[in-house]
């Protein structure tokens, strides 16, 4: 009996130290939550260009270079002003981006892609379609549901977890704040449209950014303009499936199958499916999808 209440104890104890050692990521290293609100409210509506899109309130989440979300905030006046279901979204597109782009440095002697490689989550939609060559990638690395939304599991038979220690549940109220529970903890989550972009300062990887609460086309749009205000798009050489300036842009290049299927995207009235991407990282165009000149036109990398 004493060596189980032993065992008990330490168990414990390695549980309680686990959860109160220091976050190995640096948030300090971005932009703070005022610093993110004031660019995403900035970006929905641009001094020149169009986003496209239904012209939403939206989410923005900023993760460290490890999964880490540093801030969490929205652009309307309450958390109820833009789609609730966008907040977690968010933080699943900034870690995508993150878990999936590489800066200097990163790649062994010979790669493909000896400066890095930039992929946004619009670049990834084609690939993970069934036949594709990432197809399950949107399985993989669930959200942890507990630090998204600041629930606790309540203590039982089976054991306890690092979970028992988190404070919680968290008020809906803390969500889009300084305290919203996914800051500090790694929420983790996949996701394949567009928002979401890796962070980069000085050719270097320093985390993510994902929007959401638009279209997914608009997302992107809105995005990429959040990255530029924050400064943090100094890729410096770092590659991507896009063009020079825009290495990790969207990419509208999706058309019909040989069959006639497919490629209308989510266009009003239109088939629906897949259909062909000629580079093999298209996105299917949106509602009010965001003009050529408009995408062409975001601001250029650094």
């Amino acid at each position: 009996m004493n060596v189980k209440r032993k065992i008990i104890s330490c168990s414990i104890s390695a549980l309680v130290t686990m959860v109160t050692l220091p976050a190995f990521a640096d948030c300090s290293a971005l932009p703070d939550f005022s610093q993110l609100r004031s660019a995403l409210s900035g970006a929905i509506t641009p001094a020149a260009g169009a986003n496209g899109g239904l012209g939403f309130h939206m989410w923005g989440t900023l993760v460290a270079n490890d999964g880490t979300v540093c801030a969490v905030a929205f652009s309307g006046s309450q958390g109820t002003s833009q789609w609730l279901g966008s907040r977690v979204i968010s933080a699943q597109k900034a870690n995508t981006a993150n878990d999936f782009s590489v800066g200097h440095n990163a790649t062994p002697s010979g790669s493909l892609f000896p400066t890095g490689l930039a992929l946004s989550t619009a670049n990834l939609f084609t690939a993970v379609q069934p036949g594709g060559s990432l197809y399950g990638l949107q399985h993989s690395n669930p959200v942890d549901t507990a630090v998204a939304y600041g629930n606790r599991p309540a203590f039982s038979g089976n054991g306890i977890s690092t979970a028992n220690f988190n404070p919680g549940p968290s008020s809906g109220s803390s969500f889009g704040t300084p305290n919203d529970p996914m800051v500090g903890q790694r929420v983790g989550g996949v996701n394949v449209f567009g928002g979401g972009l890796a962070l980069y300062r000085n050719g270097a990887k320093v985390g993510g950014v994902g929007v959401s609460g638009d279209t997914s086309c608009t997302d992107h749009m809105v995005a990429w303009r959040v990255r530029n205000a924050l400064g943090l798009d100094q890729l410096q050489g770092v590659k991507g499936v896009a063009d020079a300036a825009h290495p990790d842009n969207i990419i509208f290049d999706i058309t019909a199958n040989a069959d006639g299927t497919g490629g209308t995207g989510q266009a009003p009235n239109g088939q629906g499916g897949v259909g062909h991407s000629a580079g093999g990282f298209g996105h299917p165009k949106c509602l009010n999808n965001p003009s050529d000149a408009a995408v062409a036109g975001l601001p250029p990398v650094k």
